[in-house]
């Protein structure tokens, strides 16, 4: 029996809050309706700052109490404006906002931050939140989620396949008989916080600034030999590894800022394209935010060009559509196909139920 549950997510890229409704059951994931909300820039500021810096645990407290709101308000919105009926909706499903995710080392930890409390509060509806800390707690890299939601949705596909979801980070999943996935790196995250540090914009519209540029091939070859591209799976990173501290590390000698947007480009398209012809698959369907860089997607074509590249249908909200999904499997009491890609000892039951 199929039953209707609500996803939201707010990635890396901080660029909106999206939101999907979803009539799921064992077999299918269906898209009925989906939005986008503004992440308000001030909000993102705060964000970017507390990752950033330091901070205490009161303000820790409070922007957690705050995106709850922030993603509350959204849920409200998004039901009111679609007139869906609260009762018919089973579960909203929160990713929350990652503040930090540090998998590997003694003491393992991913942070999240939207209170789900608040959320159930004031929308009326079960919220099930906290994915990612039980797949840690069992050994696993707690990311990336999306190639267990992969397998479900395009496992059937009778070719060599690979998915590359590009946020704010990019990661791939590998379809086969065993799935495998894992992030492969930066995705639009230094994209962004360049052009908005030197241009005043959220992102490079189809790549047009990064065009006026040339690649700086010295540079591309120092940021290609960090250990994170060399590292196997599985694996996964985050904004406290890849952000303007990482990129100046490398920013020695005085270049021209729209060299650096292009040669940031070259870096995700090459990062990505080097994943997927390691595993020699014929075809690749993109998704996420950077799907939508026409630029960025030329490149990957160009790097690849004996494999078929294409744009997912709904890409852009495939990651909230898998929130959904994972919010029906944690109502069912399901184990979410997880440990070959994160590493864990075992499939656990992921989420938190907040009713």
């Amino acid at each position: 029996m199929s039953e209707l549950c609500i996803g939201v997510m707010s990635g890396t890229s901080l660029d909106g809050i999206d939101i999907a409704l979803c009539q799921i059951d064992t077999k299918q994931c269906t898209l009925i309706e989906a939005a986008e909300y503004p992440f308000p820039a001030e909000l993102k500021k705060r964000v970017l700052e507390m990752i950033a810096g330091q901070t205490t645990l009161q303000e820790v407290g409070v922007l957690d109490s705050i995106l709850g709101s922030q993603f509350a308000s959204a849920i409200n919105e998004f039901i009111t404006s679609h007139s869906i009926d609260k009762k018919n909706i089973k579960a909203v499903g929160v990713h929350g906002q990652t503040l930090w995710h540090a998998p590997s080392g003694k003491y393992p930890t991913s942070m999240q931050l939207g209170d789900p409390n608040i959320i159930n509060a004031q929308c009326g509806i079960p919220v099930v939140a906290d994915f990612r800390r039980k797949d840690v707690a069992f050994g696993g890299q707690g990311a990336p989620f999306a190639p267990a939601f992969h397998a479900f949705l395009f496992g059937n596909i009778n070719h060599k396949i690979a998915v590359v979801n590009i946020g704010g980070m990019a990661n791939i999943t590998i379809l086969g008989e065993k799935t495998i996935g894992y992030d492969t790196g930066c995705g639009n995250v230094l994209l962004d916080m360049w052009i908005a540090k030197y241009q005043g914009k959220s992102y490079d519209k189809d790549g047009a600034w990064a065009q006026t540029g040339k690649v700086d091939y010295t540079l591309l070859d120092e940021m290609l030999s960090d250990e994170y591209f060399k590292q196997e799976h599985p694996k996964s990173t985050g904004r406290e590894k890849f952000n303007e501290v990482w990129l100046e590390g490398y920013l020695s000698k005085s270049r021209k800022s729209e060299d650096i947007q292009r040669t940031l480009v070259e870096l995700t398209a090459i990062t990505i394209s080097n994943e997927v012809l390691k595993f020699h698959r014929d075809m690749a369907l993109l998704c996420g935010g950077g799907a939508k860089n026409s630029f960025l997607v030329e490149r990957i074509k160009a790097m690849m060009p004996n494999v078929e590249v294409l744009i997912a249908q709904h890409g852009d909200m495939l990651e909230a559509m898998m929130i959904a999904w994972l919010a029906y499997k944690r109502l069912h009491k399901e184990p979410v196909d997880l440990k070959d890609i994160t590493g864990a000892r075992v499939n656990a039951i992921l989420g938190g139920l907040y009713e």
